[in-house]
């Protein structure tokens, strides 16, 4: 996906919020949240996203630890939903 599909798709009510369902080319879908970071901007213009798993979305909101997020190249990712 582009850079302006993946931000349009957060814009609405997921950056930071919400988990989403990520679909990728090479590897199997997760759930996670697109976190920003001080480096939100600089990652977003060459199609990176900081994405926490869902299985530590409860400690990074307590902790905010950015070392429980993953980079991701936007590339690799083929759809984005709502997480059920």
């Amino acid at each position: 996906m582009t850079t302006e599909q993946i931000e349009n798709f957060l814009r609405e009510k997921y950056l930071d919020k919400s988990p989403v369902k990520i679909s990728f080319k090479t590897r199997q879908s997760l759930a996670g949240i697109f976190i920003k970071t001080s480096d939100y901007s600089e990652l977003k213009s060459k199609n990176f996203w900081r994405i926490v798993w869902e299985s530590n979305i409860d400690n990074y909101k307590k902790t905010k630890d950015i070392s429980l997020a993953r980079i991701f190249n936007g590339t690799e990712i083929t759809k984005l939903s709502a997480a059920v």
